[in-house]
């Protein structure tokens, strides 16, 4: 017997979960508000998602999309992960239908390609996704909950400033890993640590809102009307952004304008990707049938995606881009001449974090007028080269001759970290209540979501060598995402703009699960009798079909923004080689598929 069989047979046989189906056998029978009940008792994978989800990457995007587009795109979140919850229930039915881990099913009936794409993406999102995580609880502690120790000004400056934070968020995760692979009991304690950190999370940037809200600060018109869809957007500026930068000079126009909206796809993308990730699609069936589990289980498994995974994102990434759009958006940045204090004459420094990029965005601009003035391309690199050689202070002083509505866009667009929103609601909500409640839902979500991460990569490592989920190849496996711990010590912008990049990245690897469970979904061989029938199948096709028509072209868009036609060309080349192999596979020998009879 094989080790995933034996794994499966310890889980059929394990009288938890003979319990928690006796429970849900005898709900049903009692109606909807029992069932409902137990389901609630129950829920576990969906929390998990949630905790992977609500991490460094929604949080950047959310606040982002405050930043850039103000409330124009509060319909993209939830609309990303309405379909991702489509998915991951398919998923879940595909799962809970046969009882076995579905990467080789995958292989068997659909495609090895989409099937070890699927685990070698998965694998590959983890890492890249870890690197934002560190950097964004290394933001929380530094910024918010810890600058007199990690500051640039703290009792241990940097490098021991960003030493010690990381070297504290990797015991802590390792740590909580280490509590799941031990086995029944660590898996409930974890469990509950990340109920009650989604649920933190969830409750501080509420509380944040609810402040703004009880001082009026918001016009929930505004924000009611961002729930309709704006497709303009993606192509040009938002309303508010465009009358800025019609004062600048005609020719110099494109810089803002190109660079804002270049920006604004970025956050969008990765917007989306953050809503449901590829990796996640790996997390849920094998977190399911850890749990032991099965057919009896579909319904539970739904709940569980639309309360503990649903709910708590929508709540947590509105409220962020809520708090940033209402504090930051066409609005410049204090210190730098342009607010109303500062036009009335008073005097305000701009946050420490703030002063090189604003510089460096009036830097590219004033190189931007060397091209634009028509000289001579020898000219002009001759130029750049004598200006970027000059001191800092003196290309300071070149770029303060810029005109002012070029300055102004500059603090407009400056981007923003952890410690600005915080600082922002200091006014609204008190110095420390916003320092500490912002910090520690900053905190939480980075230490969830790098915990998941090292779960997920510890998954996927066992599968890619064919062993069971425990052990020391689980545990290599988690520790592999590690390596997001160095990010800190190169990345040179924004702290929480570092999640932008990635998730872009990670976008275009989300069709691969999407298009594997797609056709799973429509596999007789797999699901058997289990196969969904008439309406229901109907149902489900267009409902995954839309899924997976979004996912594709997020990802060819993403592709053509980064590579052009090499982008399209990889795309297709991919493609091409699922449909050869799957058509050249030889016949599979995989077990009976499920029956009422024999399952």
């Amino acid at each position: 017997m094989s080790n995933h069989a034996e794994e499966s047979k310890q889980f059929s046989t394990n009288p938890k979960v003979e319990q928690h189906r006796a429970m849900l056998l005898d709900a049903k029978k009692k109606g909807s508000l029992a069932t409902l009940g137990v389901f609630a008792r129950l829920s576990g994978p969906g929390w998990l998602q949630s905790a992977l989800t609500l991490g460094g990457g929604s949080l950047s995007s959310a606040m982002y999309l405050g930043v850039l587009v103000g409330f124009s795109f509060m319909w993209l979140q939830p609309l990303a992960m309405i379909l991702g919850v489509v998915m991951l229930s398919a998923i879940a039915y595909v799962t809970l239908s046969t009882g076995r881990r579905p990467l080789r099913d995958i292989n068997r009936h659909v495609s090895p390609v989409l099937g070890w794409g699927w685990l070698i993406a998965s694998m590959m999102a983890n890492i890249v996704w870890s690197m934002p995580q560190f950097m964004l609880g290394m933001a929380g502690m530094q910024q918010n909950l810890f600058p007199g120790l990690f500051g640039p000004n703290g009792i241990f400056p940097p490098p021991y400033g960003q030493l010690i934070p990381a070297m504290l968020i990797l015991i802590i995760t390792v740590t909580v890993v280490m509590l799941y692979i031990q086995g029944s009991w660590g898996v409930k304690v974890f469990e509950i640590l990340v109920k009650c950190m989604v649920g933190a999370i969830v409750i501080c940037f509420f509380g944040v809102v609810f402040k703004l809200t009880s001082k009026g600060v918001l016009d929930w018109g505004n924000i009611w009307a961002g729930f309709i869809p704006d497709f303009s957007l993606f192509s040009q500026p938002t309303h508010s952004i465009r009358p800025l930068i019609a004062q600048v000079a005609e020719q110099y126009r494109s810089f803002w304008s190109d660079m804002l909206v270049s920006q604004q796809r970025d956050v969008m993308i990765s917007a989306a990707a953050t809503a449901v990730g590829i990796n996640m699609t790996f997390l849920l069936p094998y977190s399911m049938l850890r749990k032991g589990w099965d057919k009896e289980f579909r319904g539970l498994a739904i709940f569980d995606l639309s309360t503990g995974l649903f709910i708590p994102f929508i709540l947590a990434t509105g409220c962020v881009v809520i708090a940033s759009a209402s504090q930051f958006h066409a609005k410049p940045a204090e210190g730098f001449g342009f607010t109303d204090a500062e036009r009335a004459g008073d005097v305000l420094q701009p946050a420490d974090n703030l002063v090189k990029p604003y510089y460096t965005l009036l830097e590219d601009r004033w190189l931007f007028q060397i091209e634009a003035d028509g000289q001579a391309a020898e000219s002009i690199a001759r130029e750049k080269d004598e200006f970027r050689k000059l001191p800092v202070e003196e290309r300071k002083a070149i770029t303060a001759q810029l005109p002012e509505a070029d300055r102004f866009m500059a603090a407009v667009l400056v981007k923003r970290d952890a410690f600005n929103l915080a600082n922002t609601l200091a006014p609204l909500t008190g110095e420390n209540i916003a320092k500490y409640l912002f910090g520690f839902g900053v905190l939480a979500m980075a230490l969830n979501a790098a915990t998941m991460l090292m779960l997920i990569n510890g998954l996927c490592f066992c599968e890619l060598l064919n062993r069971p989920a425990r052990g020391w190849t689980q545990r290599i496996g988690s520790l592999m995402v590690c390596v997001g711990l160095i990010t800190p010590f190169y990345w040179k912008d924004a702290m929480m703009w570092v999640a932008m990049p990635t998730s872009v990245f990670a976008f275009c690897l989300l069709p691969i699960a999407y298009f594997a469970f797609y056709w799973l979904m429509n596999q007789r061989k797999v699901l058997g009798d289990r196969m969904p029938k008439g309406g229901k199948r109907v149902l489900w096709n267009v409902l995954m079909g839309i899924a997976c028509m979004a996912a594709s072209i997020g990802s060819l868009w993403s592709l053509w923004l980064k590579l052009q036609w090499w982008g399209i060309g990889l795309f297709g080349m991919f493609l091409t080689l699922v449909f050869v192999v799957h058509l050249l596979r030889a016949p599979d020998q995989h077990p009976p598929a499920p029956t009422a009879e024999n399952h």
